[in-house]
């Protein structure tokens, strides 16, 4: 989730930077930890010596005045007595059982109860909310059904009197003006500063506006905008979970790769590990861990993607490799799960590779602690992973069980768990490489389908009329949508034709390679988009055949030279995803666009999916690897490597579609329904991002 929490303290200093409101009170805050040493804090902070003061933990608990974690109207002995039974002190929280570690003190500020008011605002996909509620503090109850709602536009202009007419009707008249122009501001910044939730309860109004309790989010894809705002800002964990080193030192490794790595410890002691490849794929393997009774033994959560390299999975490796075999032995042994979808264009030989170093040199460790290794995997190249992989089993001398796209993708779960048998033998596929020569019959036979396979007889890979009832007719009625204009014919048919914008050569020629396979008459990319370097071409296959495909370093030049091309796929990074973007979308002859960067701000990507709407351009993604239509057109790295196109029959339309959120389940799904269908006929991978693909609510 790119929505995170910061800590109250960290939360309030923002807003007393960056809210400009004369009426907001400057209140200063001091951080007490079991490192503080008081001298020092008094010297920084003189006031605590001289004023009432109140005294809270700041860990992300919620409802610390009814847990009685709040003292107030002390003097800084009292204080200091009140932290000195409490600071290191295990507690429970709901479910949750954690230390107090980390405190805050602020100066105490005497008001009535009818001082205090509710204010939260928070972000959805079309718009923003503002919750006020003219009654405040630990009895506010449920705000949703009480408070005053105003829905804001993305780019709609707020203003105090707005606020006004929409929140403050219960207000008296004399606080009306602080408060909305104390609003107005916190809004303002709540935008500039990329918050996602911020809720102030209370919020005291008398003199002056007073934030006497802060929870809030940002958007921590926001960080390269944001950075000199927010300074080194820190993303605590959940209270009840303590920060691990190897947790800091695998997300300074994402921060560094273009690839994604990610580690989260749940239960050090547990006996279940894993290490699963792809977004998606981790969250289905949790799942199903759950779901067969190991949730208490799941001992961490994360995943690599993004075709990290040899060395990125040999770190990642061997840091949740010793994080298995350090601390208690488990009677039974513990088990590695080692699993994953099938890739799009990640090398799996590459970074099983890294993985079998990291095995290598824990070898000893593994022994000692009973460790079982069950392994699927499919992708680019699994064939060579595995093959390492079951040399490394021969040797290693712990049990090792090592599956392929044959295996369902969770079986190793239960097999793992001891609910599912474990097959002497694995299962292999038959394949062959009678594919490799040109116009050959029995290239559907490698990819396991008939010589003539099946073709749909109610729809067809071709754009269809204008009346096909698959497309918004009914018995000669049609049911228009006000606000999302419904395409007037399909997004990819088989003469469509498309932009990259980006230098990205091995995804243009698995387009080629899939289109070539599809028996297209031309190649379905005509152009790229490349503004840091000049008018030029690259060279590609198509088939046996050299071909040149044009590079421009205008996006205008490019769509007046191909007029009827109407599909952009955008290679480009996070930090210039959104302006290429909108510079697509000036042009109308664009009709979709594909968004394949991971990590565009979230404020960012509802900006575009609200002109894309308005232009009436589907936008599909962020953070997807695209879609497919199977005999027609497929996205950049969709579908794999041309072995996994023949082999998941997508070089002809099936009768199954599907959409998905993760890349590489919607390789999987490709396997899965060619195994027991006819085929796909058309997938998409919304993307993983919160806001995604804005024909889809």
């Amino acid at each position: 989730m790119s929505a995170k929490a910061i800590r109250e303290a960290a939360g309030k200093d923002l807003l007393r930077k960056f809210v400009k409101s004369k009426k907001l009170a400057e209140t200063p805050c001091a951080v007490v930890t079991d490192e503080t040493k008081w001298s020092e804090l008094t010297e920084k902070h003189p006031w605590l010596l001289t004023q009432k003061l109140v005294v809270k933990p700041d860990q992300l608990i919620k409802r610390r005045g009814k847990l009685g974690l709040i003292k107030v109207n002390v003097d800084l002995e009292g204080a200091k007595e009140w932290l000195s039974s409490r600071l290191g002190q295990e507690i429970q929280v709901g479910a949750a059982t954690g230390k107090l570690k980390n405190f805050i003190i602020e100066p105490f500020v005497p008001h009535k109860e009818a001082d205090e008011v509710y204010v939260c605002i928070y972000c959805e996909r079309a718009t923003d909310v503002i919750l006020f509620h003219h009654e405040g503090g630990v009895d506010v109850g449920d705000v949703d059904a009480k408070a005053l709602k105003y829905n804001i536009g993305l780019q709609e202009d707020v203003t105090a009197a707005k606020i006004k007419t929409n929140l403050l009707a219960k207000v008296s008249s004399e606080k009306q003006d602080m408060l909305a122009d104390f609003i107005q501001a916190l809004y303002q910044q709540f935008r500039d500063l990329y918050f996602t939730y911020l809720e102030i309860n209370p919020l005291v109004v008398t003199d002056k506006v007073y934030i006497l309790d802060l929870a809030a989010k940002v958007d921590s894809t926001a960080e390269f905008l944001c950075k000199v705002q927010w300074g080194d800002l820190e993303f605590p964990p959940p209270f009840g979970r303590e920060a691990f080193p190897e947790e800091a030192y695998i997300a300074d490794l994402d921060a560094k790769s273009g690839a994604s790595l990610k580690l989260t410890i749940l239960n050090p002691k547990g006996r279940i590990w894993t290490m699963v490849a792809g977004g998606g794929a981790s969250v289905i393997y949790s799942d199903t861990i759950c779901d067969l009774g190991g949730a208490t033994e799941l001992a961490n959560y994360g995943e690599y993607s993004g075709a990290p390299s040899e060395q990125q999975t040999y770190e990642y490796a061997k840091t949740v490799l010793s994080l298995m075999t350090k601390g208690d032995k488990h009677p039974d042994g513990k088990i590695l799960i080692i699993g994953g979808g099938i890739a799009n264009f990640t090398n799996v030989a590459s970074t099983f590779k890294g993985i079998v170093r990291a095995l290598k040199e824990l070898r000893d460790n593994l022994k000692e602690y009973g460790v079982s290794i069950f392994v699927r995997r499919g992708g680019p190249n699994y064939q060579e992973g595995l093959r390492v992989m079951r040399e490394l089993g021969s040797s290693l001398g712990v049990p090792m069980h090592v599956f392929g796209t044959e295996t369902h993708m969770t079986a190793i779960v239960g097999m793992a768990l001891g609910s599912r048998p474990i097959p002497d033998t694995p299962p292999m596929d038959n394949t062959t490489a009678s594919f490799l020569l040109s116009g050959s019959a029995s290239a559907n036979v490698a990819a396991g389908g008939s010589s003539n396979p099946p073709r749909r007889t109610s729809s067809s890979s071709e754009a269809p009329t204008s009346g096909d009832a698959s497309h918004g007719s009914n018995s000669g009625t049609t049911t228009k949508q006000k606000h999302i204009p419904s395409p007037q014919k399909p997004l990819f048919t088989k003469q469509s034709t498309c932009f990259i914008f980006g230098m990205q050569n091995r995804a243009v020629q698995g387009m080629l390679d899939f289109d070539h396979s599809c028996q297209r008459e031309t190649p379905s990319v005509v152009g790229m988009v490349y503004p840091f370097s000049g008018d030029h071409k690259q060279k590609f296959y198509w088939g046996h055949k050299e071909i040149l495909i044009p590079v421009y370093k205008s996006m205008e030049k490019a769509m007046k030279l191909h007029p009827k091309t109407d599909i952009m796929i955008n290679f480009a990074s996070l930090r210039s995803a959104y302006d290429s973007t909108v510079e697509t979308l000036q042009y109308p002859q664009i009709r979709t666009i594909a968004i394949i960067a991971e990590g565009i701000p979230e404020n960012k990507t509802r900006l575009l999916v609200q002109t894309a709407k308005e232009k009436g351009v589907t936008i599909i993604g962020p953070a997807t690897v695209g879609g497919i239509k199977p005999g027609c057109f497929k996205i950049g790295n969709t579908g794999g490597m041309l072995d996994n196109i023949l082999a998941s029959k997508l070089y002809r339309p099936g009768s199954v579609a599907y959409v998905s959120r993760s890349g590489g389940m919607s390789n999987e799904l490709n396997n899965i329904i060619s195994r027991n269908t006819d085929g796909v006929y058309e997938g998409v991978a919304i993307g993983g991002d919160r806001v995604s693909w804005n024909y889809f609510p």
